[in-house]
């Protein structure tokens, strides 16, 4: 039988609620497991132990994971209602966590102190510790970045701030033989993924793409937070997220230098809650120069989308610490993450991932 792989989640928000009760209902209904990567034979959905939590919601801080997922301002949809885990969550430094609109909907007490992040994840034995912070708090995902390898444990980081492409962060890794899997995680079936298979589309079939935007709105904690005006009067959302999502659509397209691009977080509307819709348009030109036009519409549960490929990063992680693999996982971060180190078309990221689970690939 596989070991357990104890999993600690920095920032309990709907991608750990929607994470936590997926794995949770997949223990007790095995015969409903989908969702997630069958080639990861190594490791089963079942073998993934939750041990903590960090967050600095007062609401969440002091209570049991299984509770903790539920807490406002959540707003994943229940599908499954955990028993407890005894995984409690922690209060984490804030840093730079609340420096956005976001302050105004999570609660915070002075009276519970941060904990040693350090000692805590040491303690439990964490294998890997997964990154959920909002968007922009850089200073708080390198510090936890840091922290859990000083713990021993491999790190998955679901954000846009730089984990893989961080040169301190990547050489502790290496030192201490512990995997790296980022930056920002690529939706299973989300926004992101559909857009770049219709752009790829364009070259794969002799057509010319010239123009192509994505507008995208949700009512999750992560849009009031994207929509945050900076000092600068730009939006958090210019703080990676836009850079992120655009070169995961078109970096891998020959005139990618002459297309016009525009990807942007246009609102957060609370009543759709962990609901995200997306809007997607391209326009080119096929034989003769005659106009092609798509317009697409989709609608997806936010927290659910990047759930399963978190679940794969776990185990994917729990495989290059058996083999002692330590530093960047490039052919795992070429397929599950949105910026890389390296962006490969998703047939060769996915044949690089295989051959890494088959153990014919070191990184």
């Amino acid at each position: 039988m596989a070991d357990k792989i104890n999993c600690a989640i920095v920032g309990v928000g709907d991608v750990a609620s929607a994470l936590v009760q997926g794995v949770q209902n997949y223990k007790e209904n095995p015969d409903k497991i989908m969702g997630i990567l069958p080639e990861i034979n190594q490791y089963d959905i079942n073998d993934i132990n939750f041990v903590l939590g960090i967050d600095v919601n007062s609401n969440k801080v002091g209570k049991d994971l299984s509770a903790a997922i539920f807490a406002e301002p959540n707003c994943n949809m229940e599908l499954f209602k955990p028993d407890f885990l005894n995984a409690p969550v922690i209060k984490g430094p804030i840093m730079d966590g609340l420096d956005s609109n976001i302050k105004n909907i999570i609660p915070t007490d002075e009276n519970q102190k941060p904990m040693d992040i350090i000692n805590e994840i040491e303690s439990r034995n964490v294998d890997v510790t997964v990154i959920l912070l909002p968007t922009g708090t850089h200073k708080a995902v390198k510090f936890y970045a840091m922290s859990a390898l000083d713990a021993g444990s491999c790190v998955v980081n679901g954000m846009p701030s730089y984990v893989v492409k961080d040169p301190e962060i990547v050489e502790k890794a290496e030192k201490f033989g512990l995997s790296l899997i980022g930056d920002d995680v690529k939706s299973q079936i989300g926004a992101t993924i559909i857009h770049r298979a219709l752009t790829n589309l364009f070259p794969m079939r002799g057509a010319i793409l010239d123009k192509t935007i994505q507008l995208d709105w949700g009512g999750s904690s992560d849009f009031c937070n994207l929509l945050t005006p900076m000092p600068n009067g730009s939006l958090r959302y210019e703080e990676g997220k836009r850079q992120s999502k655009t070169e995961a659509v078109i970096a891998n397209l020959q005139n990618k230098d002459n297309i016009d691009c525009q990807i942007s977080a246009v609102d957060y509307i609370p009543f759709l809650k962990n609901q995200k819709e997306a809007y997607m348009r391209l326009e080119g030109r096929i034989f003769g120069g005659a106009p092609v036009r798509i317009d697409i519409t989709m609608f997806v549960e936010d927290g659910n989308n990047s759930a399963g490929i978190i679940a794969d990063c776990i185990r994917i992680s729990k495989i290059a610490k058996d083999r002692n693999i330590g530093g960047v996982l490039y052919s795992a971060c070429s397929f599950f993450a949105k910026h890389p180190p390296e962006q490969l078309d998703d047939f060769t990221a996915k044949k690089r991932l295989i051959e890494f689970i088959e153990n014919r690939r070191n990184q």
